[in-house]
């Protein structure tokens, strides 16, 4: 017989708290109010939208900008700003305002659904993570109402800015431009642009990480995993600004008739959005290297933050561990520690489920979607479960069961694959005795 607390254990309270504000989600989207035709969603389109806001992918079936009224773009934001962050940092900000204690079971479940590594502090972590995310999206908002009431009323601008600042504070990746055009219009604007970057990276960079960088005044210390997160986010934002440069540089569809300056915006905004924004200032399906963006919406962002993906932190283990198989070493070491061995078949365990999960969702939509060509596909598989939004247009031309695959990659992706497992899993418990070793041949 299933005990009632193992029916109730933190992965699967976050799974079920994200299937509710799922649902409700779907119910106002379909209701007159949220749509300029007066007719409401049907429920599929409905709950693509309210899935792809909640696991703050950017995933559109319609365009929001010219489908929704006001208060359907509403809902949308507060989907995002509330799956972004987690319901359950909602839930802490209700209890301070009411003045009344965490309990133990509260506590873990922030633990879980922050990914942070030990419960101490979580809710400290959550009061500071609640006062980043006002500053920064306030900042956010702040410059771009200014620089888009040069183009538009006052009262649009603000609004425009204060909804686009959360999109992509929280790496969702909706946009109100209109006709799927994202942020192209300001490719070249260096006020969008670098906000927007700036935005997308604090997002993705995790509250946890945000912390020590608030405490080093204090302290004059990193962590391991901060160093990680900041290390690997920089080569891989480096590195891929320079491949979209080289790449789309004679490209008279994407670089070439832009300024100098203007590519070089453009290539770091389209290095930093896959990772896991889902804004663009380039026409996707216009790149000739795609497959440079499926990596690194794979990868992602990193723990504890908006963003998606496999996440920074395990392509580091990834690589440390061939680097030291390569060098004949026994450990794995970064930043001078050692990465203890359940870190490094959790990054194994994550990468080898992602892999696995877009394999068979690309190979699935293959039949649903027979005719498309399959690395648009497998970009709009790795988008999903990477929680990205970016699209090469296949998205909005998706039949009912390739719209259903979708829905459930990207809730996969946002709730985290390990997570989503431990879930479904009826019992966790160590194994009650070890068996001998065995050996196998590798390579």
């Amino acid at each position: 017989m299933i005990k009632a607390k193992n029916l109730l254990d933190p992965p699967k309270i976050l799974v079920l708290g994200f299937v509710i504000l799922i649902l409700i989600g779907s119910y106002l989207l379909t209701l007159p109010i949220s749509t300029e035709s007066g007719n409401g969603l049907s429920f599929l389109d409905a709950l693509f939208t309210a899935t792809s806001a909640t696991c703050v992918t950017g995933l559109v079936v319609v365009d929001t900008g010219s489908t929704f009224t006001t208060f359907g773009e509403l809902v949308i934001l507060t989907l995002i700003q509330i799956g972004g962050l987690g319901f359950m940092s909602f839930a802490t900000f209700f209890f301070f305002l009411l003045g009344k204690k965490i309990s133990l079971k509260g506590r873990l479940l922030l633990q879980e659904s922050l990914n942070n590594l030990s419960m101490a502090g979580v809710v400290r972590l959550v009061k500071r993570l609640l006062i980043f995310t006002a500053i920064i999206e306030g900042v956010g908002a702040l410059i771009l109402s200014i620089r888009f009431s040069f183009g538009m009323p006052t009262g649009k601008a603000i609004y425009y800015g204060v909804f686009h600042s959360i999109s992509n504070f929280n790496n969702a990746g909706f946009d109100l431009m209109g006709e799927f055009r994202s942020l192209t219009p300001y490719v070249s604007d260096p006020f969008v642009t670098l906000t927007v970057v700036f935005l997308i990276t604090f997002g993705g960079i995790g509250f946890i990480v945000m912390n020590e960088l608030y405490e080093y005044r204090d302290t004059h210390r990193l962590s391991v995993h901060t160093k990680v997160v900041l290390m690997t986010s920089l080569i891989l934002t480096i590195t891929g600004a320079i491949l979209i440069f080289l790449f789309e540089f004679g490209n008279a569809k994407t670089l070439q008739p832009l300024s100098f300056m203007g590519k070089t915006l453009s290539s770091l905004f389209q290095s930093v959005s896959p990772r896991t924004a889902g804004s663009n200032t380039l026409n996707i399906p216009d790149l000739t290297q795609p497959l440079l963006i499926i990596f690194l919406m794979f990868v992602g962002a990193s723990p504890g933050s908006t963003g998606g993906g496999i996440k920074t932190t395990t392509l580091a283990t990834l690589v440390g561990t061939v680097w030291s198989q390569i060098k004949g070493k026994g450990d794995v070491v970064l930043f001078r520690h050692r990465i203890v061995s359940e870190t490094i078949f959790k990054a194994l365990s994550v990468t080898f489920i992602g892999v696995f999960m877009v394999s068979i969702i690309s190979i699935l939509l293959t039949i649903t979607e027979s005719g498309t060509d399959f690395l648009m596909i497998l970009f709009e598989a790795t988008s999903a479960f990477a929680t990205v939004g970016l699209s090469m247009g296949l998205t909005p031309e998706l039949s009912p069961v390739g719209r259903l695959l979708i829905i459930f990659t990207m809730f996969a992706g946002r709730v985290g694959p390990l997570t989503l497992a431990f879930a479904i899993a009826m019992r966790r418990k160590p194994d009650p005795f070890r068996r001998p070793k065995g050996k196998i041949m590798i390579g």
